[in-house]
Protein backbone atom coordinates (compact mmCIF):
# COMPACT_ATOMS: atom_id res chain seq x y z
CA UNK A 1 0.00 0.00 0.00
CA UNK A 2 1.31 3.42 -0.98
CA UNK A 3 2.02 5.54 2.10
CA UNK A 4 1.10 8.98 0.72
CA UNK A 5 -2.29 8.82 2.43
CA UNK A 6 -0.54 8.62 5.80
CA UNK A 7 1.79 11.58 5.30
CA UNK A 8 -0.35 14.15 7.19
CA UNK A 9 0.27 12.11 10.33
CA UNK A 10 4.03 12.68 10.20
CA UNK A 11 3.80 16.32 11.29
CA UNK A 12 0.90 15.76 13.73
CA UNK A 13 1.70 15.92 17.43
CA UNK A 14 -0.64 13.23 18.76
CA UNK A 15 -1.52 11.31 20.84
CA UNK A 16 -3.86 9.48 18.49
CA UNK A 17 -7.01 7.44 18.85
CA UNK A 18 -7.13 4.56 16.37
CA UNK A 19 -10.37 2.56 16.01
CA UNK A 20 -11.39 -0.29 13.71
CA UNK A 21 -14.84 -1.82 13.71
CA UNK A 22 -17.65 -3.29 11.63
CA UNK A 23 -20.06 -0.71 10.21
CA UNK A 24 -22.15 -3.02 8.00
CA UNK A 25 -25.48 -1.59 6.91
CA UNK A 26 -27.36 -4.72 5.96
CA UNK A 27 -30.02 -4.95 8.69
CA UNK A 28 -32.94 -2.77 9.73
CA UNK A 29 -31.30 -1.87 13.03
CA UNK A 30 -27.86 -1.12 11.51
CA UNK A 31 -27.87 2.51 12.65
CA UNK A 32 -28.68 1.48 16.22
CA UNK A 33 -26.00 -1.19 16.19
CA UNK A 34 -23.45 1.36 15.00
CA UNK A 35 -24.39 3.72 17.82
CA UNK A 36 -24.04 0.95 20.41
CA UNK A 37 -20.72 -0.14 18.94
CA UNK A 38 -19.42 3.42 19.10
CA UNK A 39 -20.50 3.78 22.74
CA UNK A 40 -18.42 0.74 23.59
CA UNK A 41 -15.44 2.12 21.70
CA UNK A 42 -15.80 5.50 23.39
CA UNK A 43 -15.70 3.91 26.83
CA UNK A 44 -12.67 1.82 25.93
CA UNK A 45 -10.80 4.88 24.67
CA UNK A 46 -11.79 6.89 27.73
CA UNK A 47 -10.41 4.10 29.90
CA UNK A 48 -7.14 4.30 27.96
CA UNK A 49 -6.87 8.00 28.74
CA UNK A 50 -8.36 9.64 25.64
CA UNK A 51 -9.72 13.12 26.48
CA UNK A 52 -13.20 14.31 25.52
CA UNK A 53 -11.83 16.47 22.70
CA UNK A 54 -10.52 13.38 20.90
CA UNK A 55 -13.64 11.36 21.65
CA UNK A 56 -15.96 14.11 20.40
CA UNK A 57 -13.97 14.49 17.18
CA UNK A 58 -14.24 10.77 16.51
CA UNK A 59 -17.91 10.58 17.49
CA UNK A 60 -18.94 13.20 14.98
CA UNK A 61 -17.11 11.37 12.21
CA UNK A 62 -18.51 7.96 13.16
CA UNK A 63 -22.15 8.91 13.61
CA UNK A 64 -22.64 11.52 10.87
CA UNK A 65 -21.08 9.68 7.93
CA UNK A 66 -23.21 8.27 5.12
CA UNK A 67 -24.21 4.65 5.83
CA UNK A 68 -22.03 1.92 4.39
CA UNK A 69 -23.32 -0.26 1.57
CA UNK A 70 -23.84 -3.84 2.72
CA UNK A 71 -21.23 -5.63 4.79
CA UNK A 72 -18.36 -3.29 5.58
CA UNK A 73 -15.65 -2.25 7.99
CA UNK A 74 -14.27 1.12 8.94
CA UNK A 75 -11.08 2.53 10.40
CA UNK A 76 -10.41 6.00 11.81
CA UNK A 77 -7.36 7.74 13.23
CA UNK A 78 -7.81 11.10 14.97
CA UNK A 79 -6.34 13.46 17.54
CA UNK A 80 -8.00 16.31 19.41
CA UNK A 81 -7.96 18.59 16.34
CA UNK A 82 -9.03 16.46 13.39
CA UNK A 83 -9.70 13.08 11.83
CA UNK A 84 -6.65 12.15 9.76
CA UNK A 85 -7.93 8.87 8.33
CA UNK A 86 -11.50 7.71 7.78
CA UNK A 87 -11.25 4.52 5.77
CA UNK A 88 -13.61 2.00 4.26
CA UNK A 89 -12.21 -1.49 4.91
CA UNK A 90 -12.63 -4.18 2.28
CA UNK A 91 -13.89 -6.51 5.01
CA UNK A 92 -14.83 -5.96 8.64
CA UNK A 93 -12.02 -6.61 11.13
CA UNK A 94 -12.24 -9.92 12.98
CA UNK A 95 -12.52 -8.02 16.25
CA UNK A 96 -13.13 -4.41 17.22
CA UNK A 97 -9.86 -2.56 17.91
CA UNK A 98 -9.28 0.67 19.83
CA UNK A 99 -6.01 2.27 20.86
CA UNK A 100 -4.98 5.59 22.36
CA UNK A 101 -1.26 6.04 21.83
CA UNK A 102 1.47 8.53 20.98
CA UNK A 103 1.69 6.91 17.54
CA UNK A 104 -1.17 5.98 15.20
CA UNK A 105 -1.97 2.30 14.65
CA UNK A 106 -2.04 1.74 10.88
CA UNK A 107 -1.76 -2.03 10.42
CA UNK A 108 -5.52 -2.75 9.98
CA UNK A 109 -5.73 -0.15 7.20
CA UNK A 110 -2.71 -1.69 5.52
CA UNK A 111 -4.37 -5.10 5.82
CA UNK A 112 -7.99 -4.30 4.96
CA UNK A 113 -8.05 -0.79 3.49
CA UNK A 114 -8.55 0.09 -0.17
CA UNK A 115 -5.70 -0.06 -2.65
CA UNK A 116 -4.13 3.27 -1.82
CA UNK A 117 -4.84 4.67 -5.27
CA UNK A 118 -8.03 6.25 -6.71
CA UNK A 119 -10.25 4.19 -8.98
CA UNK A 120 -12.93 4.88 -11.56
CA UNK A 121 -16.33 3.21 -11.97
CA UNK A 122 -18.07 3.41 -15.35
CA UNK A 123 -21.70 2.30 -15.69
CA UNK A 124 -22.36 2.06 -19.43
CA UNK A 125 -25.11 1.24 -21.92
CA UNK A 126 -25.76 2.10 -25.58
CA UNK A 127 -27.00 5.60 -24.68
CA UNK A 128 -24.02 6.71 -22.62
CA UNK A 129 -22.34 6.22 -19.25
CA UNK A 130 -22.17 7.46 -15.67
CA UNK A 131 -18.60 7.98 -14.50
CA UNK A 132 -17.58 8.18 -10.82
CA UNK A 133 -14.10 8.73 -9.40
CA UNK A 134 -13.37 7.30 -5.94
CA UNK A 135 -10.48 8.48 -3.79
CA UNK A 136 -7.95 6.35 -1.89
CA UNK A 137 -10.45 5.95 0.94
CA UNK A 138 -13.26 4.65 -1.29
CA UNK A 139 -15.30 7.88 -1.32
CA UNK A 140 -16.83 9.33 -4.48
CA UNK A 141 -15.11 12.63 -5.28
CA UNK A 142 -16.36 13.23 -8.83
CA UNK A 143 -19.37 12.09 -10.85
CA UNK A 144 -20.63 12.97 -14.29
CA UNK A 145 -22.78 11.62 -17.11
CA UNK A 146 -21.75 11.28 -20.75
CA UNK A 147 -24.42 10.71 -23.38
CA UNK A 148 -24.91 10.88 -27.13
CA UNK A 149 -26.07 14.45 -26.70
CA UNK A 150 -22.50 15.36 -25.70
CA UNK A 151 -21.17 14.56 -29.17
CA UNK A 152 -20.31 17.35 -31.62
CA UNK A 153 -23.10 17.93 -34.13
CA UNK A 154 -20.79 17.39 -37.09
CA UNK A 155 -20.06 13.87 -35.89
CA UNK A 156 -23.34 12.73 -37.42
CA UNK A 157 -22.03 13.29 -40.91
CA UNK A 158 -20.08 10.66 -42.81
CA UNK A 159 -21.13 7.51 -41.04
CA UNK A 160 -18.70 4.57 -41.03
CA UNK A 161 -19.43 1.71 -43.39
CA UNK A 162 -19.35 -2.02 -42.88
CA UNK A 163 -16.70 -4.15 -44.59
CA UNK A 164 -19.32 -5.09 -47.16
CA UNK A 165 -19.64 -1.43 -48.05
CA UNK A 166 -23.23 -1.12 -46.76
CA UNK A 167 -23.92 1.97 -44.64
CA UNK A 168 -24.00 1.24 -40.90
CA UNK A 169 -27.54 1.44 -39.47
CA UNK A 170 -28.10 4.85 -37.84
CA UNK A 171 -28.77 3.41 -34.37
CA UNK A 172 -25.55 1.35 -34.45
CA UNK A 173 -23.53 4.31 -35.67
CA UNK A 174 -25.03 6.51 -32.94
CA UNK A 175 -24.15 3.92 -30.29
CA UNK A 176 -20.61 3.61 -31.65
CA UNK A 177 -20.08 7.36 -31.54
CA UNK A 178 -21.55 7.58 -28.05
CA UNK A 179 -19.19 4.90 -26.73
CA UNK A 180 -16.28 6.65 -28.43
CA UNK A 181 -17.23 9.83 -26.57
CA UNK A 182 -17.42 7.86 -23.31
CA UNK A 183 -14.00 6.35 -23.97
CA UNK A 184 -12.47 9.78 -24.59
CA UNK A 185 -13.94 11.26 -21.41
CA UNK A 186 -13.09 8.18 -19.35
CA UNK A 187 -9.46 8.46 -20.44
CA UNK A 188 -9.32 12.15 -19.53
CA UNK A 189 -10.64 11.44 -16.04
CA UNK A 190 -8.35 8.44 -15.55
CA UNK A 191 -5.30 10.52 -16.50
CA UNK A 192 -6.38 13.49 -14.39
CA UNK A 193 -7.11 11.52 -11.22
CA UNK A 194 -4.49 8.76 -11.77
CA UNK A 195 -7.13 6.07 -11.32
CA UNK A 196 -6.36 2.37 -11.37
CA UNK A 197 -8.22 0.16 -11.78
CA UNK A 198 -11.10 1.32 -13.97
CA UNK A 199 -14.21 -0.75 -13.22
CA UNK A 200 -16.72 -1.13 -16.06
CA UNK A 201 -20.29 -2.30 -15.37
CA UNK A 202 -23.35 -2.51 -17.58
CA UNK A 203 -24.81 -4.66 -20.33
CA UNK A 204 -22.36 -7.09 -21.90
CA UNK A 205 -22.44 -5.62 -25.42
CA UNK A 206 -21.83 -2.08 -24.19
CA UNK A 207 -19.01 -3.19 -21.89
CA UNK A 208 -17.34 -5.14 -24.66
CA UNK A 209 -17.61 -2.33 -27.19
CA UNK A 210 -16.35 0.27 -24.71
CA UNK A 211 -13.34 -1.82 -23.75
CA UNK A 212 -12.48 -2.30 -27.41
CA UNK A 213 -12.68 1.47 -27.96
CA UNK A 214 -10.35 2.44 -25.11
CA UNK A 215 -6.73 3.42 -25.77
CA UNK A 216 -4.20 0.84 -24.63
CA UNK A 217 -3.23 2.55 -21.37
CA UNK A 218 -6.87 2.73 -20.24
CA UNK A 219 -7.70 -0.75 -21.48
CA UNK A 220 -4.80 -2.18 -19.45
CA UNK A 221 -6.29 -0.67 -16.28
CA UNK A 222 -9.90 -1.68 -17.05
CA UNK A 223 -11.74 -4.48 -15.23
CA UNK A 224 -15.15 -5.62 -16.49
CA UNK A 225 -17.53 -6.59 -13.68
CA UNK A 226 -20.40 -9.00 -14.22
CA UNK A 227 -22.45 -7.33 -11.48
CA UNK A 228 -24.45 -4.16 -11.91
CA UNK A 229 -26.17 -2.14 -14.60
CA UNK A 230 -26.36 1.51 -15.55
CA UNK A 231 -30.00 1.73 -14.54
CA UNK A 232 -29.25 0.41 -11.04
CA UNK A 233 -26.12 2.53 -10.70
CA UNK A 234 -22.70 1.93 -9.17
CA UNK A 235 -23.89 2.12 -5.57
CA UNK A 236 -25.57 -1.29 -5.25
CA UNK A 237 -24.45 -3.92 -2.78
CA UNK A 238 -23.50 -6.32 -5.59
CA UNK A 239 -21.26 -3.75 -7.29
CA UNK A 240 -19.56 -2.77 -4.05
CA UNK A 241 -18.99 -6.43 -3.22
CA UNK A 242 -17.51 -7.11 -6.67
CA UNK A 243 -15.20 -4.09 -6.41
CA UNK A 244 -14.03 -5.10 -2.94
CA UNK A 245 -13.35 -8.64 -4.15
CA UNK A 246 -11.24 -7.37 -7.03
CA UNK A 247 -9.31 -4.99 -4.78
CA UNK A 248 -8.72 -7.85 -2.33
CA UNK A 249 -7.53 -10.08 -5.18
CA UNK A 250 -5.05 -7.42 -6.24
CA UNK A 251 -3.83 -7.10 -2.65
CA UNK A 252 -3.14 -10.84 -2.52
CA UNK A 253 -1.20 -10.60 -5.79
CA UNK A 254 0.95 -7.84 -4.28
CA UNK A 255 1.61 -9.99 -1.19
CA UNK A 256 2.55 -12.95 -3.41
CA UNK A 257 5.01 -10.83 -5.38
CA UNK A 258 6.57 -9.30 -2.27
CA UNK A 259 6.93 -12.68 -0.56
CA UNK A 260 8.62 -14.12 -3.65
CA UNK A 261 11.02 -11.16 -3.77
CA UNK A 262 11.92 -11.47 -0.09
CA UNK A 263 12.65 -15.18 -0.46
CA UNK A 264 14.73 -14.60 -3.61
CA UNK A 265 16.73 -11.69 -2.15
CA UNK A 266 17.29 -13.43 1.19
CA UNK A 267 19.07 -16.24 -0.62
CA UNK A 268 21.71 -13.92 -2.03
CA UNK A 269 24.84 -12.79 -0.22
CA UNK A 270 24.15 -9.14 -1.02
CA UNK A 271 20.40 -9.44 -1.43
CA UNK A 272 18.05 -6.50 -1.16
CA UNK A 273 16.09 -7.89 1.77
CA UNK A 274 16.16 -7.71 5.56
CA UNK A 275 14.35 -9.86 8.11
CA UNK A 276 13.86 -9.58 11.85
CA UNK A 277 13.73 -6.58 14.16
CA UNK A 278 17.48 -5.93 14.28
CA UNK A 279 17.92 -5.92 10.51
CA UNK A 280 14.68 -4.08 9.70
CA UNK A 281 15.19 -1.30 12.25
CA UNK A 282 18.76 -0.81 11.00
CA UNK A 283 17.46 -0.48 7.45
CA UNK A 284 14.78 2.00 8.55
CA UNK A 285 17.37 4.15 10.35
CA UNK A 286 19.46 4.19 7.17
CA UNK A 287 16.50 5.05 4.93
CA UNK A 288 17.04 1.86 2.93
CA UNK A 289 13.53 0.41 3.13
CA UNK A 290 11.53 0.41 -0.08
CA UNK A 291 8.76 -1.88 1.23
CA UNK A 292 8.04 -2.83 4.82
CA UNK A 293 6.34 -6.20 5.25
CA UNK A 294 4.39 -6.43 8.48
CA UNK A 295 3.66 -9.86 9.86
CA UNK A 296 2.60 -10.84 13.37
CA UNK A 297 4.60 -8.48 15.56
CA UNK A 298 2.61 -9.58 18.60
CA UNK A 299 3.51 -7.40 21.62
CA UNK A 300 7.10 -6.73 20.59
CA UNK A 301 8.52 -3.30 21.34
CA UNK A 302 11.30 -1.12 19.97
CA UNK A 303 13.02 2.08 21.05
CA UNK A 304 12.33 5.35 19.23
CA UNK A 305 14.77 8.24 19.30
CA UNK A 306 14.63 11.93 18.44
CA UNK A 307 12.86 11.34 15.12
CA UNK A 308 10.30 8.68 14.09
CA UNK A 309 12.81 7.04 11.73
CA UNK A 310 15.29 6.37 14.55
CA UNK A 311 13.96 3.01 15.62
CA UNK A 312 16.22 0.48 17.31
CA UNK A 313 16.28 -2.67 19.39
CA UNK A 314 18.76 -1.31 21.97
CA UNK A 315 19.84 2.03 23.38
CA UNK A 316 23.40 1.82 22.00
CA UNK A 317 22.07 1.97 18.44
CA UNK A 318 20.26 5.23 19.22
CA UNK A 319 23.29 6.67 21.00
CA UNK A 320 25.33 6.09 17.88
CA UNK A 321 22.80 8.23 16.02
CA UNK A 322 23.25 11.02 18.57
CA UNK A 323 19.72 10.63 19.91
CA UNK A 324 18.94 12.39 23.17
CA UNK A 325 15.85 10.31 23.95
CA UNK A 326 14.86 6.65 23.85
CA UNK A 327 11.16 5.89 24.25
CA UNK A 328 9.71 2.39 24.23
CA UNK A 329 6.97 1.95 21.63
CA UNK A 330 4.95 -0.94 20.26
CA UNK A 331 6.69 -2.32 17.18
CA UNK A 332 3.41 -2.57 15.25
CA UNK A 333 3.03 1.22 15.64
CA UNK A 334 6.64 2.40 15.44
CA UNK A 335 7.82 0.40 12.42
CA UNK A 336 4.97 1.39 10.05
CA UNK A 337 5.25 5.01 11.18
CA UNK A 338 9.00 5.05 10.50
CA UNK A 339 8.37 3.49 7.08
CA UNK A 340 5.79 6.17 6.25
CA UNK A 341 8.24 8.89 7.28
CA UNK A 342 10.81 7.53 4.81
CA UNK A 343 8.37 7.08 1.93
CA UNK A 344 8.30 3.29 2.01
CA UNK A 345 5.41 1.12 0.83
CA UNK A 346 3.55 -0.93 3.46
CA UNK A 347 2.35 -4.52 3.04
CA UNK A 348 0.58 -6.70 5.60
CA UNK A 349 1.71 -10.27 5.09
CA UNK A 350 -0.27 -13.45 5.65
CA UNK A 351 0.62 -17.14 5.66
CA UNK A 352 2.55 -16.63 2.41
CA UNK A 353 5.40 -15.16 4.44
CA UNK A 354 6.11 -15.52 8.16
CA UNK A 355 9.28 -13.49 8.73
CA UNK A 356 11.40 -13.66 11.86
CA UNK A 357 10.14 -11.34 14.62
CA UNK A 358 7.10 -10.60 12.43
CA UNK A 359 8.79 -8.17 10.04
CA UNK A 360 10.81 -8.02 6.85
CA UNK A 361 11.79 -5.39 4.30
CA UNK A 362 12.72 -5.03 0.67
CA UNK A 363 15.53 -2.52 0.33
CA UNK A 364 16.30 0.30 -2.07
CA UNK A 365 20.03 -0.42 -1.85
CA UNK A 366 22.49 -2.32 0.35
Amino acid sequence: MHAERFHPLISAEGPFASVYFEDSHDTEDAAKQLELRWRGLREQLRGDGAPDAVLDTLEEAVLTASPAVGRSGRGLVADATRVYLDEHLLRPPAATVSRYSDLPYLVPIVEHGATGSPYLVVAVDQEGADLSVYDTQGRAVWSETVSGADEPAQAAAGADTRRSGDPQPPEEEAARRTLSTVADRLTVLADKHHTEPIFVIGEVQSRTQLLATLPERSRAAAVALESGSRSAGAGTVDVHRAIDQELARRRLAVIDDAADRVRAESGRASGLAAEGLDAVTAALRAGQVETLLIGDLENRTVLVGDTPTWVATNADQLSEMGSTVEVTRRADEALPFAAVATGATLIRTDERLTPADGCAALLRYT
